[in-house]
């Protein structure tokens, strides 16, 4: 992108004024293909890849239920884990698994997941695209507090990586020592979740370090039409990381017991890594049947953003076939080559290995990547006969289509850097309790989001729908009901949200987790 066409898009899509008022950056770092982060290099000697299986993470199973409830239970905890092979890692973990276990609910029934926190710092369960009361959705500061820790630190400071960012006022939220139960009501169609540690200064550390999972909702709607499942249903946690000498996550903590928050400079718009993971494990593989699978395609990453294609691709093109979004089905499918995911997306999409030939290895690829990170995993397809009994329908579900002519306020949130080292929306960094936005409870709001540089929006309690880009129609990747939009530099995108059922206070932010630690989120409260 050159200089002319920069501007010409920035006036456009900010205005003239509003251009002028923006604190625009250096070219040097705009004009870097305008994707974000820093690499930071393994001390290890990397594996090779495809030599490893595909891990699936396996299904928790509630403790007990009854007539609405489904009730598990989740021990975090630190873990040695072999994750390049022939090495130890230590990780902190949900139940001992990175990523940890998949919880599998249905529309309609409670889930009530205990957490016990056996690891050596606080920690903060968000389910990322639950609808969720607002005292289970994981604000920043809800601390839940090592087992053992004494009870006045519950009241706010006395241990360490309690506060956030210098500057940002501390507050202790409804802090809890040793564990916690979060209560999702199941209010929700079917959808690909996922669930990550959310402490305030801290989100980025602790997800590198492995508290992360999915959380899958089913329903009936998806239940009856004849898309692949069981084995051939996928979820796949896309997540780069970086190793020490000795095995370790290596990460650039100013501090590295944690016990203040935040990156070194080089890394203040991210940190990348050079090891591609896929469900833990470095560019794996697996044997595939010549039928059809759906994808669950998860960007668990810090920072780094992917476009992912299959190489070779099948005759004709179009071999991610997309069924759904952050918030579940399509009303149709949309048939991509490459789809570009940024951090905290997912898409669900079906492919159809019967297009290959037997025995073609086909490569997931990342188009945003160089030399190793431009690999992701790799499918064998298999040579012997299987029926394939799944297709993809022409009409996935009902999705109702919010009306702009309804929204009753619009709101504007700018996201930027500040002329310090911290990242601010409306020019504010982050204050626990300080409220940005006060929707009610019903009502349809349009909210336009602007960038300086890259910034993928997260919006928590409800999903939303783009509705425009950059003025003009929403993008390819912006279909169905969305909790996460991945902006560029000098973008804006326009949303309709509708927030429903659970009044409080709630969150929106950057989910570039280096930008967010950095004092990027703000409060919203509805009432």
């Amino acid at each position: 992108m050159n200089r002319r066409r920069f501007l010409g898009i920035g006036a456009s899509v900010l205005g003239a004024g509003a251009l002028a008022a923006v604190a625009v950056p250096s070219a040097a770092l705009l004009f870097t293909a305008g994707r974000p982060g820093r690499l930071l290099a393994s001390e290890l000697d990397l594996p090779e890849a495809f030599r490893v299986p595909l891990p699936v993470p396996p299904v928790l199973k509630p403790v007990r239920t009854d007539g609405t409830t489904d009730y598990f239970e989740i021990t975090q905890q630190v873990a040695k884990l072999e994750i390049v092979p022939g090495v130890r890692t230590e990780a902190w973990t949900y139940g001992g698994s990175f990523p940890g276990p998949t919880l599998v609910t249905r529309s309609g029934r409670a889930a009530a997941v205990k957490h016990r926190n056996e690891l050596p710092a606080p920690s903060v369960t968000h389910l990322h695209g639950g609808h969720t009361p607002a005292d289970s959705d994981g604000y920043p500061v809800d601390l839940l507090l090592p087992v053992g820790s004494p009870a006045d630190t519950a009241q706010g400071g006395g241990m360490p990586g309690m506060q956030g960012m210098p500057g940002m006022r501390h507050a202790a939220g409804r802090s809890i020592v040793g564990e916690r139960t979060y209560t999702y009501p199941g209010k929700q169609r079917a959808a690909t979740l996922w669930y990550h540690d959310h402490r305030m200064g801290f989100t980025g550390p602790g997800v590198w370090r492995g508290l992360a999972g999915f959380h899958l909702v089913q329903d009936d709607e998806e239940g009856a039409l004849p898309l692949p499942r069981g084995e051939r249903d996928l979820p796949l946690m896309i997540a780069d990381r970086s190793f020490a000498a000795d095995g370790s996550f290596r990460y650039p903590s100013v501090d590295p017991s944690l016990g203040e928050p935040g990156v070194t400079a080089a890394y203040a718009n991210g940190v990348l890594g050079d090891v591609i993971l896929v469900n833990g494990a470095p560019w794996p593989r697996l044997d595939v049947d010549r039928v059809r699978y759906r994808l669950r395609l998860l960007n668990a990453s810090n920072a780094r953003p992917y476009r992912l294609e299959l190489d070779p691709q099948p005759s004709g093109g179009d071999a991610l076939v997309q069924i759904g979004s952050d918030g579940g089905l399509l009303a149709a499918p949309v048939a991509h080559d490459g789809i570009e995911i940024a951090p905290a997306e997912r898409f669900d999409v079906v492919v159809d290995f019967s297009r290959y030939a037997p025995g073609t290895r086909v490569r997931l690829v990342n188009r945003f990547g160089s030399g190793r990170t431009a690999e992701v995993m790799r499918f064998d397809v298999s040579a012997k006969q299987v029926n394939d009994d799944a297709t993809v329908p022409d009409r996935l579900a009902d999705v109702e289509a919010l009306d702009p002519s309804a929204a009753v306020t619009t709101r504007d949130f700018t996201f930027r850097r500040s002329r310090g080292d911290g990242w601010t929306i409306n020019g504010e960094p982050y204050q626990p309790g300080q409220t940005i936005a006060t929707p009610a409870l019903g009502a349809v709001e349009r909210w336009r989001f602007s960038t300086d540089l890259h910034h993928p929006v997260h919006v928590h309690l409800d999903h939303f729908q783009v509705i425009g880009r950059n003025g003009a129609d929403p993008g390819p990747y912006d279909a169905g009901w969305k909790d996460t939009v991945d902006l560029r530099p000098a973008e804006a995108v326009e949303v309709l949200v509708r927030f429903t059922d659970y009044a409080g206070a709630y969150m929106l932010h950057c989910h570039n987790l280096e930008h967010e630690d950095m004092a990027m989120m703000a409060d919203f409260t509805v009432q």
